[in-house]
């Protein structure tokens, strides 16, 4: 069984748009931090990125 799909809060997605914007990649530590802020886990922020990039690869 899947678990079910997180809907991010608006101001979560404003801030990852924020700082996609400035930067397509995080580090590491970068995206603990990020994801401590925005009280999301690590691996949902690497994979929000993830699909950001594709969705921006596939838009060109």
């Amino acid at each position: 069984r899947r678990k079910p799909r997180v809907l991010f809060s608006q101001a979560q997605v404003y801030e990852l748009e924020r700082r996609f914007k400035g930067q397509k990649y995080l580090s590491a530590p970068e995206r603990d931090h990020l994801a401590s802020l925005l009280k999301l886990t690590p691996n949902q922020v690497k994979i929000w990125f993830q699909n950001k990039r594709y969705k921006c690869k596939k838009q060109a």
